[in-house]
């Protein structure tokens, strides 16, 4: 019974680490994409 229950943890934490990394690669490409779209409007130098 305790190995189930480890098991269960074990899922359920690589489930929300999986999430927590899927949101992280979001925010990354979305910083990517503001910081890229500045460099390509900035026509002064």
């Amino acid at each position: 019974m305790k190995k189930l229950v480890l098991l269960a943890l074990a899922a359920a934490g690589a489930v929300v680490a999986a999430k927590k990394a899927q949101q992280s690669q979001h925010e990354q490409a979305l910083w990517a994409e503001a910081v890229d779209d500045v460099k390509a409007r900035d026509t002064r130098s």
